[in-house]
């Protein structure tokens, strides 16, 4: 049987005995078409002939152009079907694609924002008691690169302003103390001010609501949202967002992989290796400026 005959009565058996619908078809279509175009490439004419060898290095073919680990399973999946269906109609007598695993796709990590981004995000002139807390819980996420969690957590007296440190309760209950910048400070200091007309007597939370208790997640998400919005800025924000900026300029101005991973309160530093991507273009930089082998000789 050739590639097109038994990728047409695939297809066939998908519409007129699955009855999948005409997008599902679709989407095995394509994703059948490029390792056709692969085979044919390859001088491979029968379905019979391709082996376990021949689909990793379609893998690889696909993932060096580009394909992510998600985008390639998809394909992987619908080989097997293709091939499970063949097998059945005694086309062919092995499955080369069954124990071929795709490529792990890396984790997507939230663009950090420009310094400029967030100036712009804090240049607000409004002074009312919501607008002043949300600034304080903004400059204090990305002074110290918090997580939402351990902003939201902060009691009054887990900060000592006047030395400039906060102690913090991350994952698994582990505390740590960290450094708070001096526009954090003053934009707690100026919450702190506006604080009791809006906390409950017996409430301890850092940050309220305007109900008077702790602050919820979903409402610094929301405020943030709204803040963005607001000050024109042309980015979704949200607290994760704060975090990686933060870490992505520390990185960046220190280049200190263990002083960040500290201050990020990380367990294991490949954790901040992932987490604190440093842009390409200014590594490179660094490396042609420093790396011995790498700068250019002088001209005589």
């Amino acid at each position: 049987m050739t590639l097109k005959q038994g990728l047409d009565n695939f297809l066939e058996y998908l519409e007129f005995e699955k009855r999948y619908s005409p997008h599902t078809i679709s989407n095995y279509q394509r994703d059948l078409s490029s390792l056709l175009d692969y085979l044919g490439a390859q001088e491979i004419s029968e379905w019979q002939a391709v082996k376990p060898q021949t689909i990793r290095l379609f893998v690889a073919n696909r993932h060096r152009k580009g394909s992510g680990g998600k985008s390639i399973s998809r394909q992987l999946s619908a080989i097997r079907s293709l091939y499970q269906y063949l097998q059945k109609h005694q086309a062919v007598s092995n499955n080369p694609a069954l124990d071929i695993p795709a490529p792990k796709s890396g984790k997507k990590l939230p663009a950090a924002l420009d310094i400029e981004n967030i100036e712009q995000l804090l240049n607000s002139t409004d002074q009312s008691a919501i607008a002043v807390r949300d600034r304080a819980m903004i400059e204090l996420m990305y002074s110290a690169g918090l997580r939402l969690a351990e902003l939201i957590n902060l009691d009054l007296g887990m900060l000592d302003l006047s030395a400039g440190m906060a102690r913090v309760t991350g994952k698994g209950s582990k505390q740590r103390e960290v450094p708070i910048g001096r526009a954090a400070i003053k934009a707690v200091k100026a919450w702190l001010a506006l604080r009791q007309d809006m906390a409950n007597a017996d409430e301890n939370a850092l940050f309220v609501s305007n109900r008077g208790t702790r602050i919820s997640p979903r409402t610094v998400q929301q405020r943030m949202k709204q803040l963005a919005q607001k000050q024109g800025l042309d980015q979704h924000l949200h607290p994760h967002k704060l975090r990686h900026s933060f870490a992505s300029h520390m990185l960046e101005s220190s280049g200190d992989l263990r002083a960040v991973q500290e201050l990020l309160g990380h367990a294991d530093i490949s954790t901040t290796q992932v987490y604190t991507h440093l842009d390409f273009q200014h590594l490179a930089k660094v490396y042609d400026t420093a790396h011995p082998r790498a700068r250019k000789k002088k001209t005589k």
